[in-house]
């Protein structure tokens, strides 16, 4: 079920007429209020993907993201007028999936929403790969696959959504050189404004940090190419 959270009547109703069009069920909430109710509820256990404005009469979009990332790994595309820089980060930061400017064509939107999709299968397939182990260690650093939960003295590392994607698929790969293409390709689509090569390397440069690696012992630089995780 897609939870479309809009306080704009007409859009929210085009949305809800699209996507039951596409034969999927929606739920739609006006305010925080609403989503919060509805995420707590019974009916919260059935959402398995989240539409999400970020201004709303009683509150910021972001602080449903924010709830829904505390227990939940769904894909998140937020839907605002904001379309500026620091709004996208903030919203990836939070650990949204994409970003869509209003006034956008439906298309664009299923078109997106699929490749979120696409991506959380990869993630998803990545863990079944590593069940047989699911702890690995990164210098002072545990990642327990299970649990999705990193921790380093026994106290946890807080990834955000993105960061911890990115993780998987260098363990994935651990060993071999990712290219940067292929690491994009991975986690982000062609359709995303805000993709290009410096949001790699921020998301490397923060993961590095928060894994105590930013001397890139551990996430290594390999010139020219991309990336290499050494475990």
């Amino acid at each position: 079920m897609i939870l479309i959270v809009e306080d704009d009547s007409i859009i929210a109703e085009g949305l809800e007429l699209s996507l039951k069009g596409e034969g999927e069920e929606t739920k739609v909430a006006g305010t925080v209020k609403e989503a919060l109710d509805i995420i707590n509820n019974e009916a919260g256990r059935s959402i398995d993907f989240c539409l999400l404005d970020v201004n709303l009469p009683d509150g910021n979009g972001m602080d449903i993201c924010i709830e829904i990332r505390k227990r939940s790994d769904i894909p998140i595309i937020f839907l605002t007028a904001c379309d500026d820089e620091i709004h996208t980060v903030l919203a990836l930061e939070k650990g949204a999936d994409d970003y869509i400017a209003k006034l956008f064509h439906i298309r664009e939107l299923l078109a997106r929403m699929k490749v979120a999709k696409r991506k959380y299968d990869t993630i998803n397939a990545l863990k079944s790969q590593n069940a047989t182990e699911t702890v690995y260690k990164i210098g002072m650093n545990e990642v327990d696959i299970n649990s999705a939960v990193v921790t380093r003295n026994n106290e946890e590392v807080i990834l955000t959504a993105m960061e911890y994607k990115l993780l998987l698929v260098m363990i994935n790969n651990a060993g071999n050189i990712l290219s940067r293409q292929q690491i994009l390709n991975i986690l982000w689509d062609d359709l995303g404004n805000y993709v290009n090569d410096n949001t790699l390397t921020v998301y490397i440069k923060r993961l590095r940090k928060k894994l105590d690696d930013e001397e890139g012992r551990y996430i290594e630089t390999v010139r020219g190419i991309g990336y290499r995780l050494k475990i």
